[in-house]
């Protein structure tokens, strides 16, 4: 009995470690598609939708902005409102921005010009700072597998350990989110990612608050055959902000137009 309990129990741990170990794989290759990113510009459309009661549309925003590397590190500039060209006024104020962004960096010592880029590099790994954790914080098992877009993928279930004490102040939330993942079994890059809520989720005391249940779903596309670069992101749900104003509707946000950047390029207002 003794051995029959252990040839059960010995494909359920060996399954946890591949996911674990898939898991792992994955990030240390999400970093370095990081790294690729640097040499493509892009457009990211920002579309925010608020609901009201019944569920319908009371009010929606969209922002259009071009992204590219200016002097080393990335530039946002705001190319459309509601997917309309911006109106002369707002044009010519994003034509002086990128003006003066271009001759502050460009006017940058050597020094200053590596500082800058090291605080932008600094900063994008505080931002994956929890993302590392992903493997001690949840137990992670392997449903099977799927289809997407043409390419086998793992699928990873991840349910937040009972009693885990994030590492970093960052992965607060870990134990109040559900995951799954969809891992190319090809270059191990985690194509798609959902979470859920599975409490009520605070920033900063009453700063903010999520409601159980909202959910965010981020998926990537390849890019030239090369690189798995940012699709889109959606967050659907309600939030409350200093518990006074709630919210309830959806964030979604789309990657468009990769291009390969130069060395040797530049950004250049309209006019140019």
């Amino acid at each position: 009995m003794r051995f029959l309990a252990l040839l059960i129990w010995i494909p359920a741990v060996l399954a946890a470690q591949d996911a674990r170990d898939i898991v792992r794989r994955s990030i240390d290759v999400e970093w370095a598609g990081v790294e690729a990113a640097r040499n493509y510009t892009y457009l990211e459309r920002q579309e925010e939708r608020e609901l009201d009661g019944s569920g319908k549309v009371k009010h929606r925003e969209v922002h259009t902005y071009d992204v590219t590397l200016l002097e080393g590190s990335p530039y946002r500039r705001l190319v459309a409102l509601n997917d309309q060209p911006l109106a002369p006024k707002e044009q010519k104020k994003e034509e002086e921005k990128l003006r003066q962004s271009n001759a502050g960096r460009s006017a940058e010592t050597e020094a200053q010009k590596q500082q800058r880029i090291a605080d932008w590099r600094r900063k994008q790994e505080k931002q994956r700072e929890p993302i590392r954790e992903i493997p001690d914080a949840y137990d992670l098992r392997l449903l099977p597998d799927e289809d997407l877009g043409g390419r086998a993928m793992w699928v990873i279930d991840a349910m937040p350990k009972p009693g885990y004490k994030p590492k970093v102040k960052s992965a607060f939330f870990f134990p109040k989110v559900k995951m799954r993942f969809w891992v190319d079994r090809q270059d191990y890059q985690a194509v798609k990612a959902e979470m859920e809520t599975l409490d009520t989720i605070s920033w900063g005391g009453i700063v903010a608050r999520l409601a159980k249940g909202d959910r965010l779903t981020f998926e990537m596309a390849r890019v030239n055959d090369e690189v798995w670069l940012p699709k889109s992101i959606l967050i659907a749900g309600s939030a409350r902000v200093m518990l006074v104003k709630g919210y309830r509707g959806d964030i979604a946000v789309s990657y468009s137009n990769y291009k390969k950047f130069s060395a040797d390029s530049r950004v250049v207002s309209v006019g140019q």
